[in-house]
């Protein structure tokens, strides 16, 4: 048994519809479908086509967890996807149950049985920084979400060594590719920039800001399916995967940043031509917003992962092939 935890949301159905590309079928669903406020749509569509063996929502499987009924259990490998990614939250108390306090039990019981465990950490943990390598001199979150992560990544690192599995965490930089339409505000600026295009013929991105002008803004924009085969990899569940157990905090992301004005050109050569428009930056986003970032890959690149990562154009290409109705 595979377990994917947020298996419902945008990366995690990503990895199970990738996993059965790969031939993985025996995979446990966990997430949480309660209705929410800050998401725009229902997340259960995101399986649609997908093949899996049960599901659980996040609360009942933490208690089946803790009362023992999953120690018996062959589970291949846990990736755990799961986890308050709204930014814009402010409960500090909240963030840290479901960012933290859940993250632990399921490293320990994964660590305890030698389970490979991936986990989703995030650029977040870098926040002011205009480094992106992974060292706690650039880690300055600016959000609580980012805090949350950063405080699990520390948890991790001081218990790497005596840890005898793989344990990976990924800090994923700004992801975007097919099922991200639940996720409201949250979604990615091509999710956004896509909606905005085909309702009115103009994208609409924010004026230059961060000492960046109109438009160049810069993001390291990563496929959401190279992260999927990033975990499969990390999890012992491809053919290349590493041998030895490895366990690092490693960034995912390319390694290479691009314009906003990019992201939109790519867009039109998708959808057809139409104008930009340059509106005022938000005020609640205001010291809470990453005007640049830009993945150091040399730890994943060392911890084993050599396949190539998608470029934005062809990314974008592969998303509204895989996803036809985002024409209409």
């Amino acid at each position: 048994m595979i377990i994917v935890t947020g298996g419902a949301g945008f990366i995690g159905s990503n990895l199970v519809h990738e996993l059965n590309r790969a031939g993985h079928t025996d995979i446990l669903v966990v997430d949480n479908l309660a209705p929410a406020s800050n998401l725009s749509g229902p997340k259960f569509l995101n399986l649609q086509g997908a093949l899996y063996a049960d599901y659980m929502d996040k609360l009942d499987f933490l208690d089946s967890l803790i009362e023992g009924d999953f120690d018996e259990e062959p589970i291949e490998a846990i990736l755990h996807q799961g986890a308050c990614s709204n930014t814009l939250e402010d409960d500090g108390q909240y963030m840290m149950r479901n960012n933290f306090d859940y993250s632990k039990v399921l490293l320990h019981f994964a660590t305890e049985r030698e389970i490979p465990f991936v986990y989703a950490s995030t650029a977040a943990t870098y926040g002011a920084s205009t480094a992106f390598a992974v060292d706690p001199a650039n880690e300055r979150p600016l959000n609580v979400y980012g805090f949350s992560k950063l405080v699990f990544d520390n948890y991790v690192r001081r218990l790497a060594p005596a840890f005898t599995s793989p344990v990976i965490g990924l800090r994923y930089f700004n992801v975007y590719g097919p099922r991200e339409q639940h996720k409201g505000r949250m979604a990615s600026v091509i999710h956004h920039f896509t909606r905005q295009l085909l309702d009115s013929g103009t994208i609409r991105m924010f004026e230059g800001s961060g000492g960046f002008k109109d438009g160049e803004q810069r993001r390291d924009f990563v496929f959401v399916r190279d992260l999927a085969r990033i975990n499969m990899f990390f999890g012992g569940l491809l053919p290349d995967s590493p041998r030895e157990p490895v366990q690092a905090v490693v960034n995912a992301g390319t390694g290479h940043a691009r314009t906003f004005k990019a992201v939109a050109e790519s867009l039109m050569a998708v959808h057809g031509a139409g104008k930009i428009e340059f509106i005022p930056f938000p005020g609640d986003l205001k010291d809470r917003y990453q005007h640049f970032t830009e993945a150091e890959i040399s730890g994943l690149r060392s911890a084993g992962y050599s396949a190539p990562l998608t470029e934005l154009e062809d990314g974008v290409r592969e998303t509204f092939a895989e996803e036809p109705a985002a024409r209409a």
